[in-house]
């Protein structure tokens, strides 16, 4: 076990282009977003194990010696094991939940818990230790919040207990894993994401580990090789929605009128692979003219997800507030509501940025100024975090 603290941070994901169309089997392209989730492990000696989660006000402990106690073979199938809901259950009564406690509450202690227990079982006792997190990310809003928790949770777990070598040198200020270590990190993501989603697709935890950018189509994952940074605005509405009713509402329309709709899901799946065909010229030589095709695209795009029936007056707003400013928008994810993106050109001065941002925030939109294509989990040194950072894993 080791005896530092540990600090490891692991991005959020936005959809560039291709949702509800990767439902119909069409690429999508998901991208690492650089609101972070940040991760403080923390080994001692009291006997307990501790976790605290600020952004959602949960602070729970239990005594290492009781969990010592329970039997954890039912955590012991394969080298990774899925949990049967019997098994989360019986997770449940470790946990000790009080009365009241909300659902996505639980499923974040309870993904905890597991991960906890299957990782540091390899140990002769299991570990004392305090694990505090604390998002950038908005919860419920299709940005990977949980994915970015789990990723956080399996790096450090796993290298807490040496199964995975901390890949931070003296003097570093951050730094990232192998390949291979990566492998294991997204695997045990991906449990730790099935205990809060049940039957995730694996994108999102993907995204977190990897970061950049990736290319998802029919269950097959594979990296975009170097993607450039590209800053944007993220929105969220806060008009809320059902992923479930819009995905159904486009599967009825396609059924309704499939010589219509067919060809607007082809045409999304061309969108998608000429974006990441402009990103990968990017990559090895970025020019003013890529960021009018990507503008493009994202126009083309958003007008087809309205064609889909899965846009929303708060969006057609924050796409029409953006263009007054001369820039580009679209929905991310579900739609119906929820959130959207705005590239902003390398070329925009300051002034232009700052006006835009409280024009979209005096419609009542949240707003951030951050990127896509952020690196995957990375490990920190303290000294490397922001303040705000520091203050809010050290619970001040």
């Amino acid at each position: 076990m080791l005896s530092e603290v540990l600090l490891v941070s692991a991005p959020g994901k936005v959809i560039l282009h291709g949702e509800h169309a990767v439902v119909h089997g069409k690429v999508a392209l998901a991208v690492a977003l650089n609101l972070r989730t940040f991760l403080r492990l923390q080994p001692h000696s009291n006997g307990k194990v501790g976790l605290n989660l600020p952004n959602i006000g949960i602070k729970r402990a239990w005594d290492v010696a009781k969990l010592q106690m329970v039997d954890t073979s039912f955590l012991k199938q394969g080298d990774v094991p899925a949990l049967t809901p019997e098994q989360v259950e019986k997770l449940k009564e470790v946990a000790g939940f009080p009365e009241d406690c909300a659902d996505h509450e639980q499923l974040a202690v309870l993904s905890f818990l597991h991960l906890y227990l299957s990782v540091c079982q390899s140990q002769r006792a299991l570990p004392s230790l305090d694990v505090t997190v604390w998002s950038e990310l908005p919860t419920g809003a299709g940005l990977g919040s949980s994915a970015a928790y789990s990723v956080c949770l399996a790096a450090a777990l796993l290298t807490a207990c040496k199964e995975i070598p901390n890949p931070l040198k003296d003097g570093e200020a951050a730094s990232r894993w192998t390949e291979e270590n990566l492998e294991l990190i997204n695997k045990w993501a991906f449990q730790g994401e099935r205990v809060i989603h049940g039957n995730p697709s694996g994108v999102d935890n993907a995204v977190s580990t990897w970061g950049g950018a990736l290319r998802y189509q029919q269950g097959k994952i594979s990296s975009l090789k170097r993607p450039p940074a590209l800053k944007i605005l993220l929105i969220n509405t806060k008009v809320p929605r059902s992923t479930k009713a819009l995905v159904a509402g486009v599967r009825s329309r396609l059924l309704k009128f499939p010589e219509i709709v067919a060809p607007l899901l082809t045409s999304i799946d061309a969108i998608s692979l000429e974006c990441e065909r402009v990103l990968g010229e990017m990559a090895a030589a970025p020019a003013p003219e890529h960021y009018l095709v990507l503008e493009e695209l994202i126009d083309m795009n958003q007008h087809h997800l309205n064609a889909l029936g899965v846009g929303h007056a708060s969006l057609d707003r924050l796409c029409q507030v953006t263009m007054a400013h001369g820039l580009h928008s679209k929905l991310t994810g579900a739609g119906g509501g929820g959130c959207g993106i705005t590239l902003l050109r390398p070329d925009l001065e300051r002034p232009e940025v700052e006006a835009v941002k409280q024009a979209l925030t005096s419609c009542g939109f949240d707003c951030w100024e951050t990127s896509i294509g952020a690196p995957g989990v990375s490990v920190h040194a303290a000294t490397s975090l922001d303040t705000p950072v520091r203050q809010a894993l050290d619970g001040l």
